[in-house]
């Protein structure tokens, strides 16, 4: 583990549940992104939850201490528009189930928005984490789906991590629902554990999978993405999985930490840089 964390030359950190939990800034976070920026270690925000676009996840982060560029955010919506213009470069009109502001990152990256109109055919249906889901919107994506247009997902999953008083129902649950009304899967899901969120850091940065620390509070799509795409798998038990999930868990994260404080002592002891007095 000593070599590996010497290798690291960038971090990327899931957002609920490792850095915030809904609207509340954990304490350790600030510290830890001025100690990675001390020793030279980069870093990116990666999250699964396309309901905001690039700039709003910029004024949401900056509102709570953290100011970053747009280089240091890659979200579960920029990796389905790089899916599409590379897998899929012939699907130029959509219908989008989801957020206004997901639509907009679409319709900036050159695609056309489908309104809710039998008469406006899209090429294929996206959905997303939508928080404004409505039920004649979800008919409507059912209906195409239903008549063979392909759909994809942003991010498989089931609920949102928050510190409300509620059950945020994710991406994954509205695809279970198109699932059981049309018998369809969609053709792809991005966001994690999907590798394609690690590799679209890496070549944004050049990097090799050896060179980045995955940073996250569940197993089965931070843990479980880092895995698959060579990177260092990092948990920390701010979140989702428990101490005793983690032991069990097969194949076991890299490291396991208590929380952002605990692995940026391990990066310091390390590296041999001491805490600033």
């Amino acid at each position: 583990m000593k070599d590996r964390l010497n290798e690291i030359a960038h971090v990327a950190l899931d957002l609920d549940g490792t850095v915030y939990r809904g609207r509340t800034m954990f304490e350790t976070s600030l510290p830890f992104l001025e100690l990675l920026t001390r020793l030279g270690v980069g870093y990116t925000f990666l999250t699964n939850n396309p309901s905001k676009n690039t700039a709003e996840y910029l004024k949401h982060l900056a509102a709570l201490g953290i100011r970053i560029s747009a280089e240091q955010l890659y979200t579960s919506t920029q990796a389905t528009v790089e899916f599409l213009a590379e897998q899929r470069p012939r699907l130029r009109r959509l219908f989008i189930l989801g957020t206004a502001g997901m639509a907009a990152e679409f319709a900036a990256a050159g695609y056309g928005l489908a309104e809710d109109d039998p008469a406006d055919e899209p090429d294929a249906v996206v959905v997303g984490f939508d928080l404004t889901l409505t039920h004649a919107r979800l008919c409507r994506a059912a209906w195409w789906i239903s008549r063979g247009k392909e759909y994809f997902a942003t991010n498989p999953d089931r609920v949102c991590p928050t510190d409300e008083a509620t059950v945020l129902v994710d991406c994954g649950s509205i695809v279970a629902a198109l699932q059981a009304a049309t018998g369809v899967s969609p053709a792809a899901v991005m966001g994690k554990p999907d590798p394609g969120m690690i590799r679209g850091i890496l070549r944004r940065h050049g990097l090799e999978p050896g060179q980045l620390a995955m940073v996250g509070d569940r197993l089965s799509t931070d843990i479980a993405m880092a895995r698959r795409s060579g990177a260092l798998g990092v948990l920390v038990l701010t979140g989702e999985a428990t101490a005793a999930q983690a032991a069990a868990a097969d194949p076991a994260p890299d490291l396991v930490v208590a929380d952002l404080a605990e692995l940026g002592a391990r990066f310091q002891s390390r590296r041999g840089v001491k805490a600033p007095a």
